[in-house]
């Protein structure tokens, strides 16, 4: 039988959990002595994570489609009935394409569109009375694709940037609420999303990505969200490069497009 957690422990949810940042994150939490919820569709994964934490009355598996419709509702009850309480809640989960926009099914972008902003709606708002109970906070993992153009990546980009401007408008919704909002904007990280990204017609994408800058950590990129929960950001555009390349597309477009151009010259080939 597990054994309850105390209810002044802080419990922290984050789908996608398995692999990737969502694990990286996870175990900073773990450390610094949440209990965590553990999203994700990958049971074998999943379980055999949570058995490497070493301390079942601090966490909580769950497996499961974030798409689903009853699948948010089901994560609320299960989270108040083990812990009674949710302070930080990490939109984690994710899922890209690279295919060019005339080649690809529709069927893949309403699947990116899905799991990058619908899912991750639906379960904050069916998680939002125990976070305003707890006057906790949100930490949405965004791109940097939501905030300007990237070839062969258009539902991405599109769901991203979605994401972006629901939750800042829940931000402004929820000022007198006391719900803390985070939206982090990596450029290229090193995790699964990239190397799971589906292709024109659904299966695995055929061809590697193009890249600007470094590739960067999980490890790191986790630790830069911690930090930055720490200080109260409410933004984090943690590669100074695609920030830059943000500012580019805002004060000159043409500039920026003749950049992505040369850059993503593989991309546009396929178009």
């Amino acid at each position: 039988m597990v054994q309850q957690t105390s209810q002044d422990v802080p419990v922290t949810l984050i789908t996608g959990a398995a692999s990737g940042l969502g694990w990286e994150l996870a175990c900073r939490f773990f450390r610094r002595g949440d209990a965590l919820v553990l999203v994700d569709m990958n049971a074998p994964l999943l379980e055999e994570r949570v058995a490497s934490l070493g301390a079942p009355e601090r966490v909580l598996s769950c497996t499961g489609d974030l798409t689903g419709a009853a699948f948010p509702a089901q994560l609320r009850d299960a989270v108040s009935q083990r812990f009674g309480r949710l302070d930080t809640l990490v939109n984690n989960a994710g899922i890209t394409h690279r295919s060019a926009v005339r080649e690809t099914d529709l069927a893949v972008f309403a699947r990116v569109m899905a799991v990058d902003w619908q899912a991750p709606v639906a379960l904050t708002v069916a998680l939002l009375p125990l976070l305003e109970s707890s006057r906790g906070q949100i930490v949405n993992i965004g791109s940097m694709a939501g905030w300007m153009p990237v070839p062969g990546r258009a539902a991405y980009c599109a769901a991203k940037s979605a994401l972006a401007q629901f939750f800042e408008v829940l931000r402004l919704e929820s000022e007198g609420r006391g719900i803390h909002i985070l939206n982090v904007y990596p450029s290229f990280l090193d995790t699964p999303i990239e190397k799971n990204a589906l292709g024109a017609t659904g299966q695995p994408a055929a061809h590697a990505r193009s890249t600007v800058g470094a590739i960067r950590g999980a490890d790191w990129m986790a630790a830069t969200i911690l930090t930055a929960l720490e200080r109260r950001q409410l933004w984090l555009f943690p590669d100074r490069l695609s920030w830059l390349g943000s500012l580019l597309w805002r004060v000159w477009p043409r500039q920026y497009l003749a950049t992505v151009r040369r850059r993503f010259a593989a991309e546009l080939s396929r178009s």
